[in-house]
């Protein structure tokens, strides 16, 4: 079974996070949807003012709305299982990471921003810090993004060492859930008019591991990432992002810098973040 985590906080970012879950896993099969809220003792109402009821109460309150949200998901999802957990705790990074090592989630997919200033720094950075962790791939769901059939994948890489940086099995995992046409995208501006006999012997090995995806690569000879990806998604109608942060590289530090809002916010396409 294929068991999807998704938290939620029931604000519009993290239910459309839900609802683009629910149709992403529509078509696999033996898929479980996992709603999962973390509260502390002081929980808030959908107006803002704190709840005085008793743990009890609270409860109730929130398992009723994660019940709520599997019902207005459930339309979309296919075959797949919908369940709802309910924890306390006061984080939910902490949370999430026990239940992911407990119950061997496949993915974590959540949205990263909110309609205010606040919203994106408390969601964003609860997004980024499980990414950080690394335990699993985490699909993030740009704000307001619209659900489409995922046929097309792009896998950015540097094309260094790929032999032992390229997390190929959590890679293939991804791609066996949507079975897509992969591209795999190299950006750099010293590209000219043919790559370097460095880069052809990496392409070499990163083919040769994922042979079985039929990879197509291509070469964009830019100063800017992430201009440069978000432009190539739009030209090629690309469904998915898939990135390998690193230690100590460009792409490890595009999930501690405003880059990660400048491609998660601004594109409609959703990421992958998969470590190495």
């Amino acid at each position: 079974m294929k068991k999807f985590l998704v938290p939620t906080d029931f604000s519009d970012t993290s239910k459309n996070a839900a609802k683009f879950a629910a149709q992403a896993v529509a078509g696999v099969a033996d898929a479980k949807i996992i709603l999962y809220n973390v509260s502390d003792k002081v929980a808030a109402g959908s107006d803002g003012s704190l709840l005085t009821e008793s743990d009890n109460d609270r409860n109730i309150i929130l398992g009723n709305a994660l019940q709520q949200l599997k019902e207005e998901i459930k339309p979309f999802a296919g075959s797949a299982i919908i369940d709802t957990v309910l924890e306390y705790g006061s984080s939910l990074v902490e949370n999430m990471e026990r239940y992911v090592r407990h119950y061997d989630i496949d993915m974590v997919i959540m949205g990263i921003t909110g309609a205010t200033r606040l919203e994106q720094i408390f969601i964003g950075s609860n997004t980024l810090d499980m990414v950080n962790t690394a335990l699993v791939p985490v699909l993030i769901v740009p704000p307001d993004a619209a659900f489409r059939q995922i046929k097309t994948v792009v896998l950015a890489s540097d094309l260094k060492d790929v032999a032992i940086t390229t997390p190929v099995a959590a890679i293939k995992a991804v791609l066996d859930i949507f079975k897509p046409t992969l591209h795999i995208v190299n950006v750099d501006h010293e590209h000219y008019v043919a790559v370097t006999d460095e880069y052809k012997a990496e392409i070499a090995i990163l083919e040769s591991m994922l042979a079985e995806y039929k990879p197509e690569f291509f070469f964009i000879r830019q100063y800017d990432f992430l201009d440069a990806i978000s432009q190539y998604t739009q030209d090629k109608n690309i469904d998915l992002i898939i990135i390998i942060p690193k230690t100590n590289s460009f792409l490890g530090g595009i999930f501690k810098t405003n880059h990660t809002k400048k491609l998660a916010y601004h594109s409609h396409v959703p990421i992958v973040a998969i470590h190495e």
